[in-house]
C-alpha cells in the first residue's frame, strides 16, 4: 500500500516539519539562459531531497538548461543529462564534460575581437534602433539589435574553425548563447519579441568563460527520447522535469511548445540556415505540429484520457531506478491528485512536497498569467519523491 506524506517544505519554522530536507539553502552556482519553467529557485529543495538518499548515479531526464545537472555534478554525483533539444546537449557537454583548466580564454578573446558583418543571422534576426522600435526593413520585430547580430555572424563560423573537439565547441557555443541571452529583446523566449527595444539590447555582446567546476569526468550527455534512455541506463535516482501541457482549455498549444520557444538556439548550434516561417522567423522544423512533446499535449486520446497524463504514467512505469523524483507545477495538464493516483499504482511509497514561491518574470507577465493561473491564484511547485 502506498504511503503518502504531503509536506509544505517552504515553512521551515514548523516544529512538526518532516525532516527529509536537511538544508534548503545549499549554495550552488549554476548558469543558464532565461527559461520558462526554470528550476533555479527549486534547486535547494531538489538538492536537499537528493542528499537525504543513498544515491550516487542520477539521471536528469529532461535536462533543459542543465541547471539541475550542473548542481548535482558540483555535489559530486555522477550525472546522466538527457534532453531532445540540441542546445541542451551543447550545455550538457560544456558543464558536464568541460574542464575548468581548459585553455579556452585565448580563443574566447579572439572571438570577441572579431569584426562583425551582415550575414544570415543579421538578415533574419537583427534590427536597427529606429525610433526605439525593434523592427527591420521587412517590418518584423527582431530579437537583437544589428550590432549584436553582426558579431554573431562573425563569431559563429569561427567557432567551428577554432574548436579542437566536440566539448570545446560546446563550451564556445554555450559562451555565445549565454552572451546573446543577455542582450536580447524578448519576454524570455522566442515565440514573440518586444515591440520596443529592451534596455539590455543596446549593450554589446561579449563572450565569457562558462563556470565549469565539475568534480568528476564520468558524466554522460544524451540527446534522445526519454523512453529510449530509460531502456539503456541504470541509475540510483531518476529526476524528471517534463514540459507541462497547460491545464487551461483555452491556452493555445503553440505557447507550451519548448521547441518553438527556443528555436533560435537550435539554429545557432547547428548553423544550418534553415527554412523559416511566421512573424518571428521560426524554424519550420520547430513548428508546433511537428516538434511538440507528448508531455506538452493538451488533447485527449480516443479513449477520453489526457495524452500528457498517460505519458507521465508510462514514464513512471518504465523507469527502473529505485528512486524517482518528479517536479511538476500546478499549472500543468495533470493535477496533483491525478499524479498521486498514478504513483499509487506503480510505487510502494511517496513523499510529496509543495513549494509556493514568487513567480518568475516569465510567469508574471499578464498574457501568461491569464492562461496558467489556478483557482487558488498561486504558483505551486510539487516534488514527488517515489520509491518503487
Amino acid at each position: 500500500m502506498l504511503e503518502t506524506y504531503l509536506t509544505p517544505i517552504a515553512k521551515q519554522n514548523d516544529s512538526e516539519q518532516f525532516n527529509l530536507l536537511k538544508d534548503p539553502s545549499i549554495p550552488i552556482s549554476t548558469e543558464g539562459i532565461k527559461y520558462s519553467g526554470s528550476k533555479l529557485k527549486l534547486l535547494p529543495y531538489i538538492l536537499s531531497v537528493v542528499h537525504s538518499l543513498p544515491v550516487k548515479r542520477i539521471l536528469d531526464g529532461f535536462s533543459g538548461t542543465t541547471r539541475v545537472s550542473q548542481a548535482l555534478a558540483k555535489c559530486d554525483y555522477q550525472v546522466i543529462a538527457n534532453d531532445l533539444a540540441v542546445w541542451s546537449k551543447v550545455f550538457g557537454e560544456c558543464y558536464l564534460k568541460g574542464k575548468k583548466s581548459n585553455p579556452l580564454q585565448e580563443k574566447i578573446d579572439y572571438l570577441n575581437s572579431l569584426k562583425g558583418y551582415i550575414g544570415w543571422f543579421s538578415e533574419y534576426y537583427g534590427g536597427k534602433a529606429n525610433g526605439g522600435l525593434s523592427l527591420h526593413s521587412d517590418g518584423k520585430k527582431k530579437i537583437w539589435q544589428i550590432h549584436n547580430t553582426k558579431k554573431l555572424d562573425a563569431i559563429r563560423p569561427e567557432i567551428d574553425k577554432v574548436a579542437e573537439s566536440s566539448v570545446e565547441k560546446s563550451i564556445l557555443l554555450t559562451s555565445l548563447i549565454l552572451a546573446l541571452d543577455k542582450v536580447d529583446s524578448t519576454l524570455g523566449h522566442y515565440a514573440s519579441y518586444l515591440r520596443e527595444w529592451s534596455p539590455r539590447s543596446f549593450n554589446k555582446v561579449k563572450l565569457l568563460m562558462p563556470l565549469m567546476e565539475t568534480k568528476s569526468s564520468h558524466h554522460k550527455v544524451m540527446n534522445k527520447d526519454i523512453f529510449q534512455v530509460l531502456r539503456k541506463v541504470k541509475v540510483d535516482l531518476s529526476y524528471f522535469d517534463p514540459p507541462y501541457g497547460s491545464n487551461n482549455e483555452k491556452m493555445p498549444p503553440s505557447r507550451v511548445r519548448y521547441a518553438s520557444y527556443y528555436h533560435v538556439w537550435k539554429t545557432i548550434c547547428l548553423n544550418d540556415e534553415p527554412e523559416l516561417s511566421g512573424k518571428t522567423n521560426r524554424r519550420t522544423d520547430c513548428n508546433d505540429r511537428v516538434a511538440g512533446s507528448v508531455f506538452e499535449e493538451f488533447r485527449k486520446n480516443t479513449e477520453g484520457e489526457f495524452i500528457a497524463l498517460k505519458a507521465i504514467e508510462k514514464l513512471i512505469k518504465e523507469c527502473s531506478s529505485p528512486y524517482i523524483l518528479l517536479s511538476y507545477n500546478n499549472g500543468g495538464r495533470a493535477t496533483k491528485e491525478e499524479i498521486c493516483e498514478i504513483i499509487s499504482k506503480q510505487c510502494k511509497k511517496a513523499h510529496i512536497f509543495s513549494i509556493d514561491y514568487k513567480r518568475n518574470v516569465m510567469s508574471g507577465m499578464r498574457w501568461t498569467y491569464d492562461w496558467t493561473k489556478t483557482k487558488e491564484g498561486k504558483n505551486i511547485e510539487f516534488l514527488f519523491l517515489m520509491e518503487k
